[in-house]
């Protein structure tokens, strides 16, 4: 056998024990994947349960021309009922809406991670000054306010991640959505704090993921 030949050979085998070596390795992923899948499918993460539990009003009035100037501080709570998945939380906004338009500005929360079956006590401040509305919702506003209840929602937008023992999954997307029923009319179940107004709510909100 020449020296070309016998090089020749040699470029064979190492080409084939590549290719071997690659064929293992997507082997060895490829398993790796199907057990995340398999053990993902079993525990089937369950969605975080979310209660708006109060909000105390230092400011909600309405303005002319069609302006509305808030600050509102809620307390929302989040239980993760998974027992072996935990959560983390990446960039959570919050803030009011009234009838579909955001009436504050988004406040921003900590990111955090929540244990299986932990509960979270977020109580952020919402701020809104002056800000503009639409004719039709400052009438409705009024009206809401002369009749005693006014309904807005307070809306919790970000980004969660699942944690499966040592995986984490990638990002999905948060919306929670919290009715508020704030009786101006009537403050029997309302807490005066100094020149704010505590409601106590305890509503449940409806979360997608």
């Amino acid at each position: 056998m020449s020296a070309k030949d016998c090089g020749h050979h040699h470029h064979e085998d190492r080409k084939r024990l590549y290719h071997r070596f690659l064929s293992v390795l997507l082997a060895f992923i490829v398993l790796i994947l199907f057990i995340i899948l398999l053990v993902w499918l079993i525990l089937r993460p369950t969605k975080p349960h979310f209660i708006l539990q109060d909000a105390t009003v230092y400011a909600f009035n309405v303005s002319s021309p069609n302006t509305l100037t808030s600050n509102i501080q809620v307390t929302i709570s989040s239980r993760n009922p998974n027992d072996k998945i935990g959560i983390y939380y990446d960039k959570i906004d919050v803030y009011a809406s009234y009838h579909g338009q955001q009436i504050t500005l988004p406040t921003l929360l900590p990111s955090t991670y929540q244990g299986h079956k932990d509960i979270t006590v977020w109580s952020p401040f919402l701020y809104g000054s002056s800000i503009p509305i639409a004719p039709f919702l400052t009438v409705a506003l009024n009206q809401d306010q002369i009749a005693g209840t006014v309904l807005i929602y307070i809306r919790v937008d970000g980004r969660i991640r699942w944690k499966v023992g040592t995986f984490i999954t990638g990002r999905y997307h948060l919306n929670v959505n919290c009715p508020a029923y704030i009786n101006f009319g009537n403050r029997n179940r309302a807490i005066a704090v100094g020149s704010a107004i505590k409601y106590q709510l305890v509503m449940d909100c409806n979360v997608d993921v």
